[in-house]
């Protein structure tokens, strides 16, 4: 069979394009602190990959006395603030398979549970037209591991979910992306994406190009896909 590439790449932000999650951690810890609470390395691994609103009910649960809003305000604040005094930080690889995605003439969308105004910075700090859509956590009713972020972004580009590849780092992201439909790739950093459900694990994009993308979706697209 002739390897053809997915109508859609379809990519996870926080730990997958840009590796953002020491930022959020860095702001979880003085958070529960600062109300009297701890906060170990162990409990903020439970939150990578969780819809923000969820965060902010652990953390309430830890002592934080703010409303859900306001956690994830503040913490939303503190990892733009990190952004714009460390710089995007691209997971290895991430960016130069983008750039050859769309030069390649595949349309990308970036899915994540952080809000929209720091998807919209991330996307801004990169230097060329990245992102055909953007679907943000303040977009979707329900979060990840449900479904509904990866159908959004497939139905905003126009594309049947079965037809595209999904790129994740967390376990709630590959639930989320498997359950769309999509050609799901696991590319882990801070937690162990075994029995997740994804199609292909990768220690690293690292060298990988549109042809690995390609042979990929060739090997697992879904019955009935373009």
């Amino acid at each position: 069979m002739t390897p053809r590439l997915p109508t859609a790449v379809l990519w996870d932000m926080d730990g997958t394009l840009v590796d953002t999650e020491p930022y959020w951690m860095a702001a979880e810890t003085p958070l529960v602190e600062s109300f009297g609470g701890t906060w170990s390395h162990e409990q903020a691994l439970q939150m990578v990959g969780l819809g923000l609103e969820d965060a902010a009910r652990i953390l309430q649960a830890q002592g934080v006395r703010l409303g859900v809003g306001a956690i994830v305000a503040h913490l939303t604040d503190e990892v733009l603030g990190s952004l714009a005094r460390e710089g995007v930080p691209f997971r290895p690889g991430a960016r130069e398979l983008l750039h050859g995605l769309k030069d390649a003439g595949v349309k990308t969308a970036l899915v994540t549970m952080s809000m929209r105004r720091m998807a919209e910075t991330v996307v801004d700090l990169i230097d060329f037209d990245a992102f055909d859509v953007v679907v943000a956590g303040d977009d979707v009713t329900r979060p990840k591991p449900y479904p509904d972020p990866y159908l959004q972004a497939c139905a905003a580009l126009g594309v049947d979910a079965r037809s595209t590849v999904a790129i994740e780092d967390s376990p709630n992201g590959l639930r989320s992306a498997v359950a769309s439909g999509a050609v799901s790739l696991g590319v882990p950093l801070m937690v162990s994406l075994t029995g997740t459900g994804a199609h292909a694990l990768w220690p690293t994009l690292q060298d990988r190009t549109t042809t690995d993308i390609a042979d990929l979706y060739t090997a697992h697209r879904p019955e009935g896909a373009a």
